[in-house]
């Protein structure tokens, strides 16, 4: 997740409180306002209620991003943080594969920690599990009235989520076969690469709207979002 850090024209400065149901606990300094990191929302103190803003972000693999970014910024770890082994160890993720889920999930639809491509439109929102997009890719479907197609990369990890609407149309998106790097096809014959671009055709250079995604556990999906619906292969 990524938000913005100002509250009321008001700049903040975020540290870790804690960590609540395997989410972080942010504490801003100049309140000492609690912020839940799924939400964005302040949860304790004077700043309760409030909510920061989202800043759209892409979950990539490396290799992705470096691939359509190759004169990006990478971030340089601290090297004092480092030192003072304050930073996650590369394990990290594993570790946390074996500690118990603390949330209740009563819906069994899925493991609890199961990954799904979280998505929210118009106050809709859906889970939809990796394991179905590595099986059916791209996925088709329709959100809170809005036409989608989610795409998983060549890499098996990277996800995006597109409004399928082009020009009033919706359209419909097929896998190019045996494409490297990834391409999809429309019902007109026009073909897309990862970023929503078309590459020829009429509609060369036009760029298709960007959804919302969120890679993230069952458990937590279904926990802050309680009313979501899931996926099921072939649904439409």
């Amino acid at each position: 997740m990524v938000w913005e850090t100002t509250v009321d024209g008001r700049v903040l400065h975020f540290h870790l409180a804690g960590i609540n149901n395997q989410n972080f606990i942010m504490k801003d300094e100049e309140t000492g306002s609690w912020w839940q990191q799924v939400t964005g929302e302040a949860i304790f103190g004077p700043l309760k209620g409030n909510h920061l803003k989202p800043v759209f972000l892409d979950e990539l693999t490396f290799a992705t991003w470096k691939s359509e970014e190759p004169q990006g910024r990478v971030l340089r770890p601290d090297e004092h943080v480092a030192a003072g082994g304050k930073y996650a160890p590369p394990d990290w993720e594993d570790r946390m594969l074996r500690v118990p889920v603390a949330t209740q999930v009563t819906a069994a639809a899925l493991d609890k920690r199961e990954l799904v491509a979280g998505i929210t439109v118009n106050d809709a929102s859906a889970a939809y599990p990796i394991a179905a997009l590595q099986k059916q890719n791209p996925i088709i479907d329709k959100l809170g009235g809005t036409p989608l197609v989610i795409v998983l990369s060549e890499d098996g990890k990277s996800i995006r989520v597109f409004n399928r609407t082009v020009d009033g149309h919706e359209r419909e998106f097929f896998l190019k076969p045996n494409s490297s790097p990834l391409r999809l096809i429309d019902d007109q014959g026009t073909e897309w690469d990862f970023t929503g671009t078309a590459l020829n055709g009429m509609l060369m250079g036009k760029q298709l709207t960007r959804i919302a995604v969120l890679k993230d556990y069952w458990f937590d999906w279904k926990a802050y979002n309680p009313n979501t619906r899931v996926y099921t292969l072939g649904e439409r």
